[in-house]
C-alpha cells in the first residue's frame, strides 16, 4: 500500500500556496482510483462528466494548475473561443457543479474506504486527493462508528500527518455528530495545510529542457509577450475567394471585401466577422500558460486583427500558424531562410528554402488533401522588428505540421541536440530556423524530425 504521508515544514509563508508534486506512486494510486470512479454507477451515464473530471485530475497531477481556469477549461472542454463571455456561459461551472454531485453520490454508495478520495471543491476547479489511512483500508464504513471516539487529532506542532480524517456518511451521525464534526474539519485543515507547505517548502523536480532557454527569453518580465494564434476565419475567406492576401492589406481589414461566391449576405458577414481559431491553437495557448516561465502580469492573448505592427517593436511575441492563417508571419520573411508561400488559387502552400545546403531540396510540399501523407512545419526564432526582443513563430503547411512544430518545442527530444548548439555558454539562446516533416494521419502529426537547421 502506497504511504501518503506528508511532512509539514514550517507555515508562515504560506502566501502562495500550489498543488503538491506527487511520487510515481501516488500518483499512481490516484490514477488507479479515478479510474474506478470513471467506470462507477454515478459517471458511466455522461461522458462529459467523465471526461471533465479525468481532465481536471490529470492537469493537477501534471502541476498544470493554470489550465484548472474557466476559461481555459472552456476553450480546452468545450470547444469555447479564447475570448468568450465566462459570465454569459456557464457551462464550466454547471459541469463541474454536475461532477460534484456525482463525487458525493459515488462516495456515499461505498461500504469500504478507496485509498483516496478526489474530490473537486466548490468554486474551484482544482481537485484535492484525500488518502485514507491504511488500516481504515478495509475496515466497513458502518463498523468504524463504534470506534469514532478513539480517534486522535494530531496538533499543529505536529511533524507529520499520516492520513486523511475519516468522512461518515450523513446517515450515520448520531450523538457523536458534533465531535465528528469538529475531528473532520480540523483533520482536513491540517491535511489542507500539509499539502500546501509541501508545495511550498519542496524544491521542484521538473526536468529542464533544451527548450527553456527559449521561454526564458520569451517571458523574460522586461518587456511583454504577445501570443497570437491563427485567424481560421480569414483562411477560410481566402479559401473561398482563391485570393491569398497579403499583411498590408489584412492589417486595413480588406479579408472583409473579399467576394464569397453562392453564399448569402448573412451568412457572408458572419464570416467574415467571426473570431475563429483552432482546437490545436488553443491547446498550445493552453500550454503556453503552464510554463514555469510563463508571466501572467506580460503575456496578453491578441487575436491577429488586434494586431499592431508597433506591437512587434518593442515585445516579444509568438506567433502560430502560417501566412494563410496569420498574415503577421510574414514580417519575418525578409531575415528568414525559410518562408511558406501559397500557391495561386490557395491550391495549397510551399516552403521555400532560399539557399539550399548540399543535400537540401529547394522547395517542399505537403498533399494535404490525401488522408495520410507527408507534410512540412517551420519553427523560428528570430529579433522582434527593432531587434531588442525576440519572435518565435510556429508554421505548418496544414494544422498537422503545426501540431508538429508545438510538439517538437513542448517535448523537444527531436530538436534537442540542435537546441543544444545554439544555446550560447551564457545560457541565452541564438536565433535559428528547423524545418521538420512529419506524417500527417487524419491531421494528427506523428514521426517527426528535423531535415534542416540554420543557427545565426
Amino acid at each position: 500500500m502506497v504511504d501518503f504521508r506528508i511532512v509539514i515544514p514550517q507555515t508562515k509563508m504560506l502566501e502562495d500556496p500550489k498543488l503538491a508534486a506527487l511520487s510515481p506512486e501516488q500518483i499512481a494510486v490516484v490514477r488507479s482510483h479515478l479510474q474506478e470512479l470513471l467506470s462507477s454507477d454515478a459517471f458511466i451515464g455522461s461522458h462529459r462528466a467523465q471526461h471533465f473530471l479525468e481532465l481536471v485530475v490529470e492537469h493537477a497531477l501534471a502541476g498544470r494548475l493554470d489550465c484548472l481556469r474557466e476559461r481555459m477549461l472552456g476553450v480546452e472542454m468545450f470547444g469555447r473561443p479564447i475570448d468568450y463571455d465566462t459570465g454569459n456561459d456557464s457551462v464550466v461551472r454547471v459541469k463541474a457543479s454536475d461532477v460534484r454531485r456525482r463525487l458525493a453520490q459515488y462516495y456515499q454508495s461505498l461500504t469500504t474506504r478507496p485509498p483516496v478520495q478526489i474530490d473537486l471543491p466548490s468554486g474551484s476547479y482544482i481537485p484535492q486527493f484525500h488518502p485514507t489511512p491504511v488500516e481504515a483500508l478495509s475496515v466497513p464504513i458502518e463498523r468504524e462508528r463504534s470506534h469514532l471516539d478513539s480517534i486522535s487529532i494530531p496538533t499543529p506542532s505536529a511533524t507529520a500527518l499520516s492520513a486523511a480524517p475519516a468522512i461518515a456518511p450523513r446517515w450515520t451521525w448520531t450523538r457523536w455528530a458534533f465531535r465528528i464534526s469538529m475531528l473532520a474539519m480540523c483533520s482536513a485543515a491540517l491535511i489542507s495545510l500539509g499539502w500546501f507547505a509541501a508545495v511550498r517548502f519542496t524544491t521542484s523536480h521538473r526536468t529542464l529542457t533544451a527548450a527553456d532557454p527559449i521561454w526564458a527569453a520569451l517571458f523574460d518580465g522586461k518587456r511583454n509577450t504577445y501570443i497570437v494564434p491563427a485567424d481560421i476565419g480569414f483562411n477560410l475567406l481566402e479559401d473561398l475567394s482563391r485570393r491569398p492576401m497579403a499583411l498590408a492589406d489584412y492589417m486595413k481589414g480588406g479579408y472583409l471585401d473579399l467576394p464569397l461566391p453562392g453564399m448569402d449576405e448573412h451568412r457572408a458577414e458572419g464570416l467574415r466577422s467571426q473570431r475563429l481559431t483552432s482546437f490545436v491553437d488553443a491547446q498550445v495557448i493552453s500550454a503556453l500558460a503552464g510554463l514555469p516561465e510563463y508571466n501572467r502580469q506580460r503575456a496578453f492573448l491578441r487575436f491577429p486583427r488586434d494586431l499592431r505592427l508597433d506591437d512587434l517593436k518593442d515585445a516579444n511575441a509568438i506567433l502560430i500558424g502560417s501566412v494563410g492563417s496569420n498574415p503577421w508571419a510574414a514580417i519575418a520573411d525578409k531575415s528568414a531562410n525559410f518562408h511558406i508561400v501559397y500557391r495561386e488559387g490557395m491550391e495549397g502552400a510551399t516552403i521555400i528554402n532560399a539557399k539550399p545546403q548540399p543535400g537540401e531540396q529547394a522547395s517542399f510540399e505537403s498533399r494535404w488533401n490525401e488522408p495520410a501523407h507527408e507534410t512540412f512545419a517551420l519553427i523560428s526564432f528570430l529579433p522582434n522588428l527593432s531587434g531588442s526582443g525576440h519572435l518565435l513563430l510556429l508554421q505548418g503547411l496544414d494544422v498537422a505540421g503545426t501540431q508538429a512544430a508545438a510538439e517538437a518545442l513542448f517535448h523537444p527530444a527531436t530538436i534537442a541536440a540542435i537546441l543544444e548548439r545554439a544555446t550560447r555558454p551564457d545560457g541565452s539562446i541564438r536565433s535559428f530556423e528547423l524545418l521538420v516533416r512529419s506524417t500527417s494521419i487524419n491531421w494528427n502529426s506523428t514521426d517527426s524530425q528535423v531535415i534542416a537547421s540554420r543557427i545565426y
